[in-house]
Protein backbone atom coordinates (compact mmCIF):
# COMPACT_ATOMS: atom_id res chain seq x y z
CA UNK A 1 0.00 0.00 0.00
CA UNK A 2 2.67 2.49 -1.15
CA UNK A 3 1.26 5.85 -1.36
CA UNK A 4 3.30 8.46 -3.31
CA UNK A 5 4.96 11.61 -1.65
CA UNK A 6 1.73 14.40 -3.19
CA UNK A 7 -0.99 11.79 -1.79
CA UNK A 8 0.78 11.02 1.97
CA UNK A 9 0.94 14.98 2.35
CA UNK A 10 -1.83 16.50 0.62
CA UNK A 11 -4.39 18.26 2.40
CA UNK A 12 -2.32 17.71 5.81
CA UNK A 13 -4.22 20.48 7.63
CA UNK A 14 -4.18 18.72 11.62
CA UNK A 15 -2.09 20.23 13.91
CA UNK A 16 1.28 19.24 15.19
CA UNK A 17 1.51 17.72 18.69
CA UNK A 18 3.85 17.54 20.88
CA UNK A 19 4.97 13.42 22.13
CA UNK A 20 5.58 14.19 25.71
CA UNK A 21 7.69 11.00 27.18
CA UNK A 22 5.27 8.59 29.73
CA UNK A 23 6.00 8.19 33.21
CA UNK A 24 8.23 5.26 33.44
CA UNK A 25 8.19 4.62 37.15
CA UNK A 26 4.02 4.44 36.57
CA UNK A 27 3.99 2.22 33.69
CA UNK A 28 3.14 -1.60 34.37
CA UNK A 29 6.56 -3.40 32.83
CA UNK A 30 9.15 -2.34 34.73
CA UNK A 31 11.90 0.58 33.39
CA UNK A 32 14.32 -2.20 32.10
CA UNK A 33 12.03 -4.29 30.11
CA UNK A 34 10.40 -0.97 28.79
CA UNK A 35 13.32 0.33 27.46
CA UNK A 36 14.08 -3.18 25.51
CA UNK A 37 10.78 -2.96 24.16
CA UNK A 38 11.26 0.90 22.72
CA UNK A 39 14.75 0.02 21.74
CA UNK A 40 13.41 -2.52 18.95
CA UNK A 41 10.95 -0.21 18.04
CA UNK A 42 12.57 2.92 17.07
CA UNK A 43 14.08 3.79 14.34
CA UNK A 44 17.91 3.37 13.94
CA UNK A 45 18.48 7.08 12.96
CA UNK A 46 16.89 8.38 16.24
CA UNK A 47 18.90 6.07 18.20
CA UNK A 48 22.43 7.19 16.51
CA UNK A 49 22.54 10.41 16.33
CA UNK A 50 20.45 13.74 17.89
CA UNK A 51 17.81 16.02 15.61
CA UNK A 52 16.75 19.51 16.25
CA UNK A 53 13.17 18.27 15.66
CA UNK A 54 11.50 14.73 15.22
CA UNK A 55 8.11 14.47 13.33
CA UNK A 56 5.70 11.49 13.01
CA UNK A 57 3.43 11.72 10.26
CA UNK A 58 1.09 9.15 8.50
CA UNK A 59 2.83 8.34 5.04
CA UNK A 60 3.63 4.50 4.53
CA UNK A 61 6.98 5.57 2.17
CA UNK A 62 9.32 2.29 1.99
CA UNK A 63 11.51 4.77 -0.50
CA UNK A 64 12.82 6.67 3.11
CA UNK A 65 15.57 5.49 5.03
CA UNK A 66 14.18 1.70 6.17
CA UNK A 67 15.08 1.12 10.04
CA UNK A 68 18.33 -1.65 10.59
CA UNK A 69 15.70 -2.86 13.77
CA UNK A 70 12.94 -4.55 11.19
CA UNK A 71 12.70 -7.92 12.18
CA UNK A 72 13.68 -10.13 9.26
CA UNK A 73 12.96 -13.23 7.92
CA UNK A 74 9.04 -12.74 7.83
CA UNK A 75 6.34 -12.86 5.12
CA UNK A 76 4.16 -10.19 7.66
CA UNK A 77 4.09 -7.63 9.78
CA UNK A 78 7.97 -6.92 9.79
CA UNK A 79 7.84 -3.55 7.98
CA UNK A 80 8.52 -0.18 10.50
CA UNK A 81 8.04 3.20 10.60
CA UNK A 82 10.95 4.70 7.62
CA UNK A 83 12.69 8.04 8.05
CA UNK A 84 13.90 10.67 6.21
CA UNK A 85 16.35 13.33 6.96
CA UNK A 86 16.23 17.38 6.04
CA UNK A 87 19.29 18.90 7.30
CA UNK A 88 18.99 18.46 10.90
CA UNK A 89 15.52 17.82 11.34
CA UNK A 90 14.15 14.25 10.73
CA UNK A 91 10.72 12.97 9.48
CA UNK A 92 9.29 9.54 10.91
CA UNK A 93 7.00 7.95 8.08
CA UNK A 94 4.26 5.68 9.95
CA UNK A 95 1.60 4.13 7.96
CA UNK A 96 -1.17 6.51 7.74
CA UNK A 97 -3.42 5.22 11.25
CA UNK A 98 -4.60 7.85 14.37
CA UNK A 99 -3.80 5.30 16.79
CA UNK A 100 -0.18 4.09 15.17
CA UNK A 101 1.11 7.84 14.74
CA UNK A 102 0.73 8.69 18.37
CA UNK A 103 1.76 5.76 19.73
CA UNK A 104 5.23 5.87 17.64
CA UNK A 105 5.68 9.10 18.81
CA UNK A 106 5.36 8.12 22.12
CA UNK A 107 7.44 5.63 21.53
CA UNK A 108 10.28 7.84 20.15
CA UNK A 109 9.66 10.23 23.00
CA UNK A 110 9.54 8.06 25.92
CA UNK A 111 12.97 6.04 24.62
CA UNK A 112 14.99 9.72 24.32
CA UNK A 113 13.94 10.22 27.55
CA UNK A 114 14.97 6.96 29.01
CA UNK A 115 18.33 7.26 27.64
CA UNK A 116 19.03 10.69 28.85
CA UNK A 117 18.20 12.80 25.53
CA UNK A 118 15.76 15.98 25.13
CA UNK A 119 12.62 14.46 23.69
CA UNK A 120 10.47 18.11 23.91
CA UNK A 121 11.68 18.25 20.00
CA UNK A 122 9.42 15.24 19.17
CA UNK A 123 6.38 15.98 17.42
CA UNK A 124 3.55 13.78 15.51
CA UNK A 125 1.16 15.03 13.11
CA UNK A 126 -2.17 12.77 12.95
CA UNK A 127 -3.18 11.93 9.07
CA UNK A 128 -6.26 13.25 7.37
CA UNK A 129 -9.54 11.28 7.17
CA UNK A 130 -9.15 11.54 3.24
CA UNK A 131 -5.33 9.94 3.23
CA UNK A 132 -6.41 7.39 6.36
CA UNK A 133 -9.18 5.91 3.29
CA UNK A 134 -6.70 5.80 0.61
CA UNK A 135 -4.50 3.73 2.65
CA UNK A 136 -6.69 1.26 3.04
CA UNK A 137 -8.94 1.15 -0.06
CA UNK A 138 -5.86 0.00 -2.31
CA UNK A 139 -6.76 -3.54 -0.65
CA UNK A 140 -8.17 -5.13 -3.66
CA UNK A 141 -9.47 -8.70 -3.70
CA UNK A 142 -12.50 -10.54 -4.80
CA UNK A 143 -14.47 -11.86 -2.34
CA UNK A 144 -17.74 -13.41 -2.37
CA UNK A 145 -19.08 -14.08 1.07
CA UNK A 146 -15.64 -15.40 1.71
CA UNK A 147 -14.33 -16.17 5.46
CA UNK A 148 -10.97 -13.80 5.74
CA UNK A 149 -8.49 -14.54 8.35
CA UNK A 150 -6.22 -11.40 9.14
CA UNK A 151 -3.19 -10.84 11.29
CA UNK A 152 -0.07 -12.83 12.67
CA UNK A 153 1.01 -16.14 11.98
CA UNK A 154 -1.00 -16.61 9.04
CA UNK A 155 2.07 -18.73 7.03
CA UNK A 156 1.76 -21.01 9.92
CA UNK A 157 -1.83 -21.30 10.01
CA UNK A 158 -2.68 -21.28 5.84
CA UNK A 159 -1.79 -24.46 4.24
CA UNK A 160 1.87 -25.97 3.95
CA UNK A 161 1.68 -25.33 0.54
CA UNK A 162 0.03 -21.88 0.22
CA UNK A 163 0.81 -20.08 -2.70
CA UNK A 164 0.73 -15.99 -1.86
CA UNK A 165 -0.64 -13.35 -4.42
CA UNK A 166 0.80 -10.24 -3.59
CA UNK A 167 -0.53 -6.95 -3.53
CA UNK A 168 1.00 -3.31 -2.59
CA UNK A 169 2.20 -3.93 1.10
CA UNK A 170 0.05 -7.28 1.74
CA UNK A 171 -0.41 -10.37 0.38
CA UNK A 172 -3.14 -13.35 0.22
CA UNK A 173 -4.45 -17.36 -0.36
CA UNK A 174 -7.03 -18.67 -1.15
CA UNK A 175 -8.48 -22.09 -0.27
CA UNK A 176 -11.38 -24.33 0.33
CA UNK A 177 -11.66 -25.40 4.59
CA UNK A 178 -14.71 -27.91 4.87
CA UNK A 179 -16.79 -26.41 1.99
CA UNK A 180 -16.24 -22.93 2.93
CA UNK A 181 -14.36 -20.38 1.11
CA UNK A 182 -11.41 -18.89 3.44
CA UNK A 183 -8.93 -16.45 2.37
CA UNK A 184 -5.97 -15.87 4.07
CA UNK A 185 -4.45 -12.01 4.04
CA UNK A 186 -1.30 -10.94 5.97
CA UNK A 187 0.06 -7.23 5.51
CA UNK A 188 3.84 -6.37 5.72
CA UNK A 189 3.26 -3.09 7.25
CA UNK A 190 1.40 -3.15 10.92
CA UNK A 191 -2.26 -2.27 10.99
CA UNK A 192 -2.69 -0.75 14.42
CA UNK A 193 -5.90 0.38 15.76
CA UNK A 194 -7.70 2.01 13.82
CA UNK A 195 -6.29 1.00 10.36
CA UNK A 196 -7.31 -2.32 11.57
CA UNK A 197 -10.96 -1.34 11.95
CA UNK A 198 -10.86 -0.05 8.25
CA UNK A 199 -9.28 -2.90 7.00
CA UNK A 200 -12.91 -4.80 8.55
CA UNK A 201 -14.51 -2.09 7.01
CA UNK A 202 -12.68 -2.56 3.22
CA UNK A 203 -13.22 -6.47 3.24
CA UNK A 204 -16.97 -6.31 3.90
CA UNK A 205 -17.21 -3.76 0.86
CA UNK A 206 -15.16 -6.33 -0.82
CA UNK A 207 -17.32 -9.06 -0.27
CA UNK A 208 -16.60 -10.76 3.47
CA UNK A 209 -18.75 -12.32 4.87
CA UNK A 210 -16.79 -13.27 8.12
CA UNK A 211 -13.64 -11.78 9.45
CA UNK A 212 -11.35 -13.84 11.79
CA UNK A 213 -8.34 -12.07 13.60
CA UNK A 214 -5.61 -13.85 14.65
CA UNK A 215 -2.58 -12.02 17.00
CA UNK A 216 -1.41 -11.13 20.54
CA UNK A 217 -3.04 -9.86 23.34
CA UNK A 218 -2.63 -8.53 27.13
CA UNK A 219 -3.85 -10.12 30.29
CA UNK A 220 -5.27 -8.25 33.07
CA UNK A 221 -5.66 -10.87 35.06
CA UNK A 222 -2.69 -11.55 37.32
CA UNK A 223 -3.21 -15.14 37.55
CA UNK A 224 -2.39 -15.75 33.57
CA UNK A 225 0.81 -16.59 32.69
CA UNK A 226 2.22 -15.57 29.56
CA UNK A 227 2.18 -18.22 25.96
CA UNK A 228 -0.15 -20.88 28.16
CA UNK A 229 -3.19 -19.90 26.71
CA UNK A 230 -5.71 -18.44 24.29
CA UNK A 231 -8.26 -15.64 24.55
CA UNK A 232 -11.39 -15.13 22.66
CA UNK A 233 -14.58 -13.10 23.24
CA UNK A 234 -17.20 -11.15 21.21
CA UNK A 235 -17.31 -7.60 23.30
CA UNK A 236 -14.68 -4.65 23.30
CA UNK A 237 -15.00 -0.92 25.55
CA UNK A 238 -13.83 1.18 22.72
CA UNK A 239 -13.19 5.05 23.87
CA UNK A 240 -15.52 4.06 27.07
CA UNK A 241 -18.58 2.61 24.76
CA UNK A 242 -19.30 -1.01 25.10
CA UNK A 243 -19.04 -2.55 21.44
CA UNK A 244 -20.45 -6.11 21.05
CA UNK A 245 -20.18 -8.30 17.20
CA UNK A 246 -22.06 -11.08 15.87
CA UNK A 247 -19.09 -13.79 17.06
CA UNK A 248 -18.22 -16.24 14.01
CA UNK A 249 -17.09 -18.43 17.10
CA UNK A 250 -19.93 -18.80 18.94
CA UNK A 251 -19.77 -21.00 22.17
CA UNK A 252 -16.98 -23.30 19.95
CA UNK A 253 -13.88 -21.26 20.56
CA UNK A 254 -14.30 -20.91 24.25
CA UNK A 255 -16.23 -24.29 25.07
CA UNK A 256 -12.40 -25.65 23.65
CA UNK A 257 -9.38 -26.62 26.56
CA UNK A 258 -7.05 -23.57 27.01
CA UNK A 259 -9.01 -20.83 25.79
CA UNK A 260 -9.99 -18.13 28.29
CA UNK A 261 -12.69 -15.45 27.25
CA UNK A 262 -13.82 -12.42 29.02
CA UNK A 263 -14.35 -8.50 28.36
CA UNK A 264 -12.05 -6.46 26.51
CA UNK A 265 -10.83 -3.27 26.29
CA UNK A 266 -8.92 -1.35 23.51
CA UNK A 267 -5.81 1.03 24.17
CA UNK A 268 -4.63 2.82 21.46
CA UNK A 269 -0.81 2.43 22.63
CA UNK A 270 0.87 0.17 24.89
CA UNK A 271 2.55 3.50 26.32
CA UNK A 272 -0.85 4.49 27.63
CA UNK A 273 -0.73 1.55 29.81
CA UNK A 274 0.15 2.81 33.04
CA UNK A 275 -0.79 0.85 36.85
CA UNK A 276 -3.34 4.24 37.12
CA UNK A 277 -5.19 2.58 33.55
CA UNK A 278 -4.95 -0.90 34.81
CA UNK A 279 -6.30 0.13 37.84
CA UNK A 280 -9.74 1.43 36.09
CA UNK A 281 -9.74 -1.43 33.93
CA UNK A 282 -9.15 -4.36 36.55
CA UNK A 283 -12.25 -6.03 35.68
CA UNK A 284 -11.57 -6.41 32.04
CA UNK A 285 -9.94 -9.41 30.84
CA UNK A 286 -8.01 -8.61 28.08
CA UNK A 287 -6.21 -5.22 26.06
CA UNK A 288 -5.02 -4.77 22.50
CA UNK A 289 -5.65 -1.69 20.04
CA UNK A 290 -7.52 -4.02 17.10
CA UNK A 291 -9.67 -5.78 18.70
CA UNK A 292 -12.35 -2.98 19.41
CA UNK A 293 -12.13 -1.02 16.02
CA UNK A 294 -12.31 -4.53 13.90
CA UNK A 295 -15.17 -5.61 16.28
CA UNK A 296 -16.87 -2.35 16.05
CA UNK A 297 -16.52 -2.27 11.98
CA UNK A 298 -17.60 -5.75 11.59
CA UNK A 299 -20.83 -4.77 13.62
CA UNK A 300 -21.87 -1.55 11.48
CA UNK A 301 -20.88 -3.80 7.93
CA UNK A 302 -23.41 -6.45 9.16
CA UNK A 303 -20.57 -9.30 8.64
CA UNK A 304 -19.42 -11.76 11.70
CA UNK A 305 -15.91 -11.27 13.23
CA UNK A 306 -13.94 -13.26 16.02
CA UNK A 307 -10.96 -13.32 17.58
CA UNK A 308 -8.41 -15.85 18.74
CA UNK A 309 -5.28 -14.61 20.00
CA UNK A 310 -2.41 -16.26 22.09
CA UNK A 311 -2.35 -14.42 25.01
CA UNK A 312 1.33 -12.60 25.54
CA UNK A 313 1.90 -10.40 28.02
CA UNK A 314 0.74 -10.15 31.97
CA UNK A 315 -0.16 -6.19 32.82
CA UNK A 316 -1.29 -7.59 36.61
CA UNK A 317 1.78 -9.38 36.94
CA UNK A 318 5.56 -9.78 36.04
CA UNK A 319 6.85 -13.22 34.20
CA UNK A 320 9.74 -13.98 32.68
CA UNK A 321 8.31 -13.47 29.37
CA UNK A 322 7.07 -10.10 28.05
CA UNK A 323 6.66 -7.81 25.06
CA UNK A 324 10.67 -7.06 25.67
CA UNK A 325 11.60 -10.24 24.80
CA UNK A 326 9.14 -12.10 22.47
CA UNK A 327 12.14 -13.20 20.19
CA UNK A 328 13.82 -15.68 23.00
CA UNK A 329 13.66 -19.30 21.75
CA UNK A 330 11.38 -20.08 24.62
CA UNK A 331 9.03 -17.79 24.04
CA UNK A 332 8.67 -18.67 20.21
CA UNK A 333 8.40 -22.45 21.01
CA UNK A 334 5.60 -22.08 23.44
CA UNK A 335 3.80 -19.81 20.72
CA UNK A 336 4.33 -22.18 18.12
CA UNK A 337 1.96 -24.45 20.26
CA UNK A 338 -0.34 -22.35 20.37
CA UNK A 339 -0.60 -20.89 16.84
CA UNK A 340 -1.15 -25.13 16.53
CA UNK A 341 -3.94 -24.76 18.51
CA UNK A 342 -5.58 -21.91 16.75
CA UNK A 343 -5.41 -23.86 13.47
CA UNK A 344 -6.98 -26.90 14.48
CA UNK A 345 -9.64 -24.58 16.58
CA UNK A 346 -10.53 -22.70 13.35
CA UNK A 347 -10.71 -26.11 11.19
CA UNK A 348 -12.98 -27.63 13.69
CA UNK A 349 -15.14 -24.51 13.76
CA UNK A 350 -15.58 -25.09 9.94
CA UNK A 351 -15.66 -28.64 9.99
CA UNK A 352 -19.09 -27.83 12.99
CA UNK A 353 -20.69 -26.09 10.08
CA UNK A 354 -22.20 -24.08 12.37
CA UNK A 355 -21.67 -20.76 10.14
Amino acid sequence: MSLAPDQMLAGSTSAVLPAAPIDVDGHTMSPGRLLRYLQIKVHHLVQEQPWDSIRVIGGYDRRAEISRYEKGGKLFNWERPTAEAHGRDLLVKAFPGTDYVHHYGLIIATYLGMTGRPADNVTYQLPDPALRRAAVEQLNLGLDGDLVIVGWALEHLAPADAVWTRGPGYAWHRATMHGRRVVYLGFRHSIWGDVAGRVVHRLAELGASDVVYVGKVGALAPQIEPNTMLATGNASFVDGELVTWNDFFGDFAVAQPGVHTGLHVTSPSILLENRDWLARHAEHAFVDPEIGPMGAAARNAGIGFGYLHVISNNLARHYPADLSNERHGDVVRRRALLVGRIRDILTNRLAARVI
